[in-house]
């Protein structure tokens, strides 16, 4: 499994360690500045464009998009051992190549996952309610209304700001890539990289922070507690008062949580 395309990087912070950062769907490598200046001094942060977003390449929709995402930023972590964070569909990647390279992953932090096969194996009841709400912005997605999809998938997952205050440019990025949403759901609703087997799930041995907001979706909070039940070396911290966007949202939270993390990794 090999990238076809060119991935941008972007490094933010001059600190000791190395640290690799995967934002989430319809961002960019970008969404990490506010954590990155706190942590400036204690890490590196290689912040990769997801292929089809930011700078990076686009996507032939050729083969599976978590497939094609994991080869694309492997190579990032394979050359010495990095702290590993991840948010959303970029949480569930990072989770991958702790998964795939352990040795190489000092640490892994694990930003609302939206791993959604994990929270089916324990709460499907959670799952189903969500999918249910989840209709609002893929029935547009399916009938070709993409704005729709876009404003309505950013009411559920965004940060809070109304669509008619985000600026054009922004909206019309979040619009052009909206069709990403159902090509991810092979390997988020029915583990299609089959991360949860428990052999598997079990090399993620390193110390794991598992970060959520406290007011993010419903289904988010059963994902969360599914992970900390698999992880062999995990601790939760949710930030009150944030949402999904927690990383963007609440920068301070997120990088002290991280930093905690750093202390024993």
């Amino acid at each position: 499994m090999t990238a076809d395309f060119p991935i941008y990087l972007r490094v933010f912070g001059e600190g000791p360690r190395r640290a690799v950062a995967i934002h989430c769907t319809q961002a960019h490598g970008g969404a990490w500045r506010g954590v990155a200046r706190i942590l400036a001094d204690r890490l590196t942060i290689l912040a990769p464009d997801m292929p089809a977003h930011g700078k990076s390449g686009d996507w032939d929709l050729k083969g599976d998009l978590h497939d094609v995402t994991y080869a694309a930023l492997l190579p990032l972590v394979q050359e010495e051992p990095v702290d590993l964070i991840g948010h959303s569909f970029g949480a569930t990647v990072a989770l991958r190549m702790a998964l795939e390279v352990p040795d190489q992953i000092r640490s892994l932090t694990l930003i609302e996952p939206v791993y959604f096969a994990a929270a089916q194996q324990t709460d499907p009841d959670a799952v189903a309610a969500h999918l249910a709400e989840a209709a609002s912005y893929l029935e547009p997605i399916a009938r070709g209304d993409m704005e729709a999809a876009a404003r309505l998938f950013n009411r559920m997952w965004g940060d809070g700001t109304k669509w008619s205050e985000i600026p054009e440019n922004v909206r019309r990025y979040m619009i052009d890539r909206i069709g990403l949403i159902p090509r991810q759901s092979p390997a988020l609703f029915n583990d299609g990289p089959g991360l949860l087997a428990p052999a598997r799930i079990a090399r993620a041995r390193m110390p794991t922070l598992l970060l959520d907001g406290a007011q993010s979706p419903a289904v988010v909070a059963s994902i969360m507690e599914a992970f900390d039940a698999m992880l062999p070396n995990a601790r939760r911290v949710t930030v009150q008062g944030a949402g999904h966007m927690v990383p963007i949202t609440h920068p301070q939270e997120t990088a002290a949580a991280i930093g905690e993390l750093l202390e024993v990794a």
